[in-house]
């Protein structure tokens, strides 16, 4: 089974989004480390605008997810995520992002980075036969 069957690029967040992904990024990562949960958090509370800051990050990290995950195929690596025809959009991000929370609450810990939790949300999503 090919994992990413289809070539097209993910949609992108306007020109709008991308300048809030990176004031988000600007204002909670210091010194290139990734954002914990703690601090997804805190960006979430922060003002009105938190929520929309906080589901663009995540579109941004679902991405550069996906994005990684086709350089390790190509690179000779066994896939992780398989979508495999199933629906897989930007803006399911923090719908995936937050099932996997909740799923796994006891498990995540305020200090873990948030893109662990999206890897491994989208690997319960989109398992891959072997």
């Amino acid at each position: 089974m090919a994992p990413f069957r289809n070539n097209r690029p993910l949609p992108r967040a306007g020109r709008s989004g991308a300048l809030m992904l990176g004031l988000a990024l600007l204002l909670t990562c210091a010194n290139g480390q990734a954002m914990s949960l703690r601090q997804l958090n805190a960006l979430e509370k922060q003002d009105k605008q938190g929520p929309n800051y906080v589901r663009y990050y995540l579109v941004g990290v679902l991405e550069g997810l996906i994005d990684a995950e086709k350089v390790r195929i190509a690179e000779g690596a066994s896939p992780r995520i398989c979508p495999a025809g199933k629906r897989m959009e930007p803006a399911m991000a923090y719908s995936l992002f937050e099932a996997e929370r909740k799923r796994n609450r006891d498990t995540y810990e305020a200090d873990m980075p948030v893109a662990l939790v999206m890897r491994n949300a989208l690997q319960n999503a989109y398992p891959c036969d072997e």
